[in-house]
Parts: structure tokens; sequence; C-alpha cells
């Protein structure tokens, strides 16, 4: 492709540099607007500069791409409200064999959980359970850190569902789920086995160190969980003074309802005994103003008092039964939950499956998660509100940005250049193509990557085989997401495990730039060319 008229060229160079910097430093002095509103201003500019008309930059966003990455956001919502990313955060500590032992299962529980429901969201969910387990039980926790965002970043290569840019790769491809999974497992397993041991000998005196203070592990459980079985004040308001007696015989009650050692089951003798020992305790106190002669016209008091009494005998019986009735109601309602997760659950299978026959990935995830709103029978606006629309917003920006780039001709240009020197039929050629999306993925991240190099890899292995055009699709997938793990800046998931540990509360920790370079040069490097070798058309 020749280049465009000078014009175009400097001006869409401009409009993708503005987009680029924006994208890679979000929030640069001179103009703090983040990723979002950077790519819709180098969509705009592309616009405004006669780059590309209205009608092409409209055309230039691919609605499948969008429809899957928002089907498959619902369906992570959903997930995490059944309590799955809970239940693998218990899997991180149950009898578990010490740091080692939690330093490789939170490398497979976070690659696996990454390849079916997206490394970001594996990394927002598992972030605070990591930090807590190491702070539990007094262990450094930048290990664990990066053993989850490594892992993630390389589970997340092995299926078109487990990152952005595989869902480009995916749709661009026409590669069925099933091929891709299989093109690239191989590589996966052996990947995230690699990693680890480079964890391993990177931090093996550090996690061999016995601290004197070590506290006895715990199960690590979300605060909600925590707070829920505590007393509220507000279930208080209902309730009268009439006597202390009466106060007390409540307050117990309820305490014995709410109490999780007994699972909400009510002792009656235990109630019994209150009433008559309240009931006794009226009279007694009665007989006692009696006797002392401090109250006139006591046969119409002491009636009075028998009626306080049998009221207050009637109320905590009526208590008794109304317990009764709402342990039933909370053994309906676990029910109803127990069999709404299973429904989620089976929905998210369901999906897989028709991933892996080869149904359309779009709608197939579309489909799913009208699926679960139906099934939740309730208003899916919380829900639909947890969806990231500014990363849709923002891919839809960034496709319309890399078009107006391509039309410039600079990319094409340049693979010209190097088309002859990173063919895929040569272990030579797979070297500088995988080195060239390393470095690109770093310097313009991976998903401009992959819009700017897919199609034409693809072509240059199309004219070798249809076999290498298909290897070509995978050696870019797996390149340019593992690539993300050469520095703190490569991938978001990264960035998340950051910011999720800079921020959480009581067990916060920085895990800095340097730290992550140390540890993401050997394995990138180590881990992409095994990876290489492993992946199979």
């Amino acid at each position: 492709m020749v280049l465009a008229p000078a014009i175009k060229v400097v001006l869409g160079s401009l409009a993708f540099a503005i987009f680029w910097v924006l994208a890679v430093f979000p929030a640069v002095p001179f103009m703090p607007i983040g990723r979002t509103a950077g790519s819709l201003l180098g969509a705009m500019l592309m616009v405004l500069f006669q780059v590309l008309t209205p009608d092409q930059a409209f055309e230039a966003i691919d609605l499948p791409i969008l429809g899957l990455l928002f089907g498959t956001m619902v369906v992570s919502v959903y997930l995490e409200r059944a309590d799955m990313f809970k239940y693998l955060g218990k899997l991180l500590s149950w009898k578990s064999q010490g740091s080692k032992d939690l330093l490789c299962r939170i490398c497979v529980i976070s690659a696996i959980s990454s390849a079916f429901f997206t490394n970001d969201t594996s990394c927002v969910v598992l972030t605070e359970f990591v930090l807590k387990i190491a702070r539990q039980q007094n262990l450094p926790p930048h290990p664990f850190l990066l053993a989850l965002a490594s892992s993630a970043n390389i589970g997340s290569a092995a299926t078109p569902i487990g990152n952005p840019q595989n869902l480009v790769i995916a749709v661009q491809s026409k590669i069925p789920f099933g091929e891709f999974l299989f093109g690239i497992a191989c590589s996966m397993v052996v990947g995230i086995c690699v990693n680890a041991f480079i964890l391993l000998c990177m931090f093996w005196k550090l996690l061999s160190v016995q601290k004197d203070e070590e506290e006895p592990p715990m199960e690590v459980a979300p605060q909600d969980d925590v707070n829920s079985h505590r007393f509220s004040p507000a279930t208080m308001s209902h309730l009268t003074s009439q006597s202390s007696q009466e106060l007390n015989a409540h307050l117990e009650a309820m305490s014995i309802h709410s109490s999780p050692s007994v699972n909400g089951r009510i002792d009656n003798n235990i109630l019994r005994n209150r009433v008559a020992g309240s009931a006794d305790n009226e009279i007694h106190r009665d007989e006692n103003v009696l006797k002392d002669g401090t109250d006139i016209g006591s046969s119409q008091k002491k009636d009075e008092r028998v009626v306080s009494t049998a009221s207050l005998t009637h109320r905590i019986m009526s208590a008794n039964s109304n317990f009764g009735l709402e342990e039933i109601d909370e053994k309906s309602a676990k029910w109803k939950i127990i069999l709404w997760k299973i429904g989620v659950y089976a929905i998210t299978v369901g999906m897989l499956v028709s991933f892996m026959a080869g149904l359309n990935m779009s709608w197939t995830a579309i489909t799913a998660a009208l699926a679960l709103v139906i099934l939740d029978f309730k208003d899916a606006r919380p829900c639909l509100e947890k969806v990231s629309y500014s990363l849709l917003v923002f891919f839809c920006g960034m496709f319309v940005t890399v078009e107006g780039f391509n039309r410039t001709g600079i990319p094409s240009a340049v693979w010209d250049f190097m088309e002859p020197y990173a063919q895929i039929d040569h272990v030579s050629g797979v070297a500088i193509l995988a080195t060239v999306i390393v470095v690109l993925s770093n310097l313009a991240s991976n998903v401009p990557t992959v819009l700017l190099l897919g199609g034409r890899v693809a072509a240059a292995a199309a004219s070798i085989s249809p076999e290498k055009e298909k290897k070509a699709w995978l050696i870019l997938a797996w390149v340019s997401t593992v690539a993300g793990n050469l520095s703190l800046l490569g991938s978001a998931a990264n960035l998340i495990v950051c910011e999720q540990a800079r921020r959480a509360q009581n067990f916060g920790y920085n895990l800095t730039f340097w730290v992550h370079l140390k540890f993401g040069v050997p394995s990138t490097i180590i881990v992409t060319a095994i990876g290489l070798m492993l992946i199979r058309a």
C-alpha cells in the first residue's frame, strides 16, 4: 500500500500519537483526561483532519467484538454475585502446605479463572484475597502479587474470551473456540509451570524464612460475610422498655436466633425457662413490694402486675412462634439462593459449551447475559451498572483511531520492509516477529498492536498455507498477551493488581515498577520462547 498524501500522513500520525500518549500515560500533566477520553479524542481528530470520513469512522467500529466484550462482562458480574470468585479465593488457603504451595496455587487458580472469566476480572477479585492470606500467614506480599498478575496474563492467552486482544483475534480470524483453546492450551500449561518455577527460584529464600510471630492461617472471608451475623441496632426500634426483664428476654431470644453457632435453631426449653424465670421475678418483686408496705391499694396493683406478667409471657411465646416461622422462611430463602447459583453456573457452562460447539461467540455471550438477567428475575440495572462501559467506549474510539492510522499507509510500509524477515515458516522469522510484537505491545499496548499487525501477519502467512495463517493468529495471541508481563505498564491486569494492592484496607502494599521489571523481563522472554515451540495449528 502506498503512502497517503503528505498532509494526511502528518495529521493522521499526529492524531494517533495523541491517542497513544493518552492510552499509555492516561494522567499526563498537560491533558489528564484518561484513556477513554483519549481514544475518543483520537477518533474525533481522525475525522476532523479528514483522514477518515464520518461513514468510514462508523464502519471501523467492530460491533461483534463489542457484543462479545459486553456479554462476557455481564456474565462475569453475575458470577461474582454467585460467589464464584469467593470460592476460588477459599481454594487458595484450603489445606495450604506453606508459602511455596500457596504461590503455586495462586498461579494455577489465577490462570484457570482468567482463561474463562477474563484476566482483568480475576485480578480485580483475587488481589485482596491474596493480600489477606499473605498478611495472615506473615508472608511478603510481592511474590504472590507477581504470581497473580503474571499467571492471569498467561492463562488468559488460552481462550478467545480471556482478554480483549484475544476477542479481536477470534472475531477477525474466525477461529472456533475449541481450536483456539487446543492450539494454545499446551503452551499455557507449560508456561504456567515455568512461570511458577521462575518465581520459586527468585524468591526461594524469602519464602523459606519463618517469621518469629507467625499468625495461624485463617479462612479468608469477605467483609460482608463477617458483618452479616452482627446485631443491627435498627432491629431494636420496635421494642419497648416496659421492664428490663422484657428487654433482656427479647435481646437474648434474638441473639439465639441470629447466632451462627446454632445455625438459626431455637431451643424451646431455654425459652420456656426464660419465660418462667421472668414471670417468677415479676411475682417475687410484687411480693416484696407488698411486704414493705410501700404500695397502697395492693390488690388492685397486684392484679395489674399479674396481667402485665401474663402479657409478657404471651409476647415471648409469640416471639418463639415467630422465630419458628422466620426459620422456615430463612431455609426457603437459602434454598432459593442455592438454586439461583446453580442456574448461574449452568448458564455459564452452557455458554462455554456453545463456544466449543462453534456457535457465534458474540450472540452466544449476549444470549447468556440475557438468560442470567431473566433468571435473576429483578431489575437488572444494579448489575448492568457494573459493566465497564468506559472500556466499550475506549474500544470504539480505538477502532476509529487505528483505522485512520492504517489509512495513512505507514503501518503497511513498515510491514512491507519487515515481511521478508518475519516469515513464520522459519525459526528466525518467528523470533523476529515475536520480538516486534513484544516491543509494540509494551509501547503501544497489546490491543492496538493486534489491530495494526493482525491482518498483515495473517495475510503473509496465508500465502504459505492455511495452516500457517491459523498459526500466525495464535502466535499473535500468545506473544501479545505474554508480552504484558514484561513491565508493570505492559497490561491492564498488572495495573489492576498494583492499584488494588495499594488501596486495600489494612492490607495495602505498593508493588513498584522495578520490582515487577526484575521478574518480568526473564519471565516474559523464557515463557514466550517455550510457548512458541508448543503452539499447534
